[in-house]
């Protein structure tokens, strides 16, 4: 029997704390959590979360100093983080994705929803480390040099996370049409036959890292 994936969350408001962690542990998680960042970061120098739910506003140190130090560390910059947050503006979104977080949840949620978004994480980290460990797939050579545009570029690294044309159009504050022709014309240019070759390739190529 597979060991339960270790959750960290990392919230100031001990209620929403006790709330997610009893949802998530009936849901067979283990759960330990932390009220700030710099605890964050005390908890993992014991144990390595397999997923990180934090709060992007919290005394001592924030959720984006939180992230952006994980990100700056090979040992834990392979680590998703699930934001949860009371700000739901397009540019707050926007912002936490940009730092590095995988997701981005407006409270108040229902716990349903956070789980179906812990549980789609997990399963897209694991394709991706699987994929970055598995030495039978050759790595995707293009045939030409390839040169995206800023825009391009930002949606590439969306496609990366596993993002959908429509989450993009969101966070992005534009239409979903507007998404698609971006990466149709990625696929053209890269010669790649699909989004999964894409976000592959953006992956070996370092590209996947905002």
């Amino acid at each position: 029997m597979n060991a339960p994936k270790r959750l960290l969350v990392v919230d100031d408001d001990p209620n929403l704390v006790l709330l997610v962690k009893d949802y998530l542990e009936f849901r067979g998680y283990e759960v330990v959590a932390a009220s700030n960042g710099l605890e964050a970061l005390e908890v993992m120098r014991r144990l390595t979360p397999d997923l990180i739910i934090c709060d992007v506003m919290m005394p001592e140190m924030d959720g984006y100093t939180f992230v952006q130090t994980l990100r700056s560390d090979r040992a834990t910059d392979w680590i998703p983080v699930i934001f949860l947050s009371a700000r739901g503006q397009t540019a707050d979104r926007v912002r936490g994705l940009n730092t590095g977080a995988e997701a981005y949840l407006v409270k108040p949620f229902e716990p349903e929803e956070l789980v179906a978004q812990v549980e789609a994480t997990l399963k897209h980290t694991e394709r991706l480390l699987q994929m970055q460990g598995a030495p039978v797939q050759p790595a995707i050579q293009l045939d030409r040099e390839v040169e995206l545009t800023p825009t391009e570029t930002k949606v590439l690294q969306y496609v990366a996370r596993g993002m959908s044309n429509r989450e993009i159009a969101e966070v992005m504050g534009v239409s979903q049409r507007t998404i698609e022709s971006h990466v149709s014309n990625m696929l053209s240019k890269t010669g790649l036959h699909n989004r999964t070759e894409l976000a592959r390739w953006a992956i070996e190529s370092g590209l996947g890292r905002g």
